[in-house]
């Protein structure tokens, strides 16, 4: 699976490990949607999985749909940029 910036493919084998660095989240615990800052200078989200058909669009294989709250978005992005 390769992302829109050319330079990063995930899934090589000589790409360093993936690692995560918490950007934010809205709970005080436990598994809750959250935004991650990656090693490779991307973002990952852990959220709701959504599927392709409920949402009614056509997803290309290995990539997949995540639900997070808009606030969570928000605070990621304040935070992102500190």
């Amino acid at each position: 699976m390769t992302t829109h910036n050319s330079d990063l493919t995930l899934d090589q084998e000589d790409a360093p490990a993936l690692g995560l660095e918490l950007v934010a989240k809205l709970c005080g615990g436990g598994h809750c949607p959250t935004v991650y800052r990656t090693n490779r200078g991307t973002l990952v989200v852990q959220g709701y999985a959504v599927t392709a058909g409920s949402a009614g669009v056509d997803l290309p294989p290995g990539e997949l749909l995540v639900e997070i709250p808009a606030d969570l978005l928000r605070q990621a992005a304040r935070e992102a940029d500190a």
